[in-house]
């Protein structure tokens, strides 16, 4: 989908076509990526549908690169989501039942180091090394300097390295 170029123009019949290609095309990607800054299956879906449903709704003025303006409605979205959090959640006496990849993801260290590491942190992790984006490019999806990106991914790497579920591996693997 990289090599589509959105342009504005032309029939509303005809933005709605390129606009199921692109989705057509490109929700696997952006389902993943919303998965892994919800680590949640449900709530990922969630959050990429009002991302599109964003997406759509300025679909004209969108110029080029529409993966990238999706990334960036995705990740401002989360961070609004992230701090109204507390509004939403609702202590309970019950645990709800696990989600669709929940137990999986769960099993594995690094995916639950992944899931305590503070939301911006996890986002610059995800978008740079998940996307395989620059430090420029997160910045720019993100909202803040190369500086901060550059800042937050040393404390989020320091904050892996020193997760107790992932020493343990590392450990282990030295020991053999």
């Amino acid at each position: 989908m990289d090599g589509i170029q959105v342009s504005g123009k032309g029939s509303r019949a005809g933005a709605a076509r390129e606009f199921d290609d692109f989705v057509a095309s490109c929700s696997t990607r952006l389902l993943r990526t919303a998965y892994l800054l919800t680590h949640d299956r449900g709530r990922a879906e969630d959050l990429l549908q009002t991302a599109l449903v964003k997406a759509w709704l300025s679909w004209s003025r969108i110029e080029s690169d529409p993966v990238a303006y999706v990334n960036k409605i995705l990740v401002n979205t989360y961070a609004t989501w992230w701090r109204r959090r507390w509004n939403a959640e609702r202590p309970t006496s019950e645990l709800p039942e696990a989600g669709y990849d929940e137990d999986r993801a769960e099993t594995h260290d690094l995916w639950a180091a992944l899931g305590r590491l503070p939301a911006r942190q996890r986002a610059v992790i995800v978008l740079r090394y998940m996307e395989d984006l620059s430090e420029a490019e997160t910045a720019r999806l993100l909202g803040c300097s190369v500086g901060t990106v550059k800042s937050q991914r040393v404390k989020a790497l320091a904050k892996l390295r020193l997760d107790g579920a992932l020493a343990e591996e590392t450990h282990g693997e030295v020991a053999r």
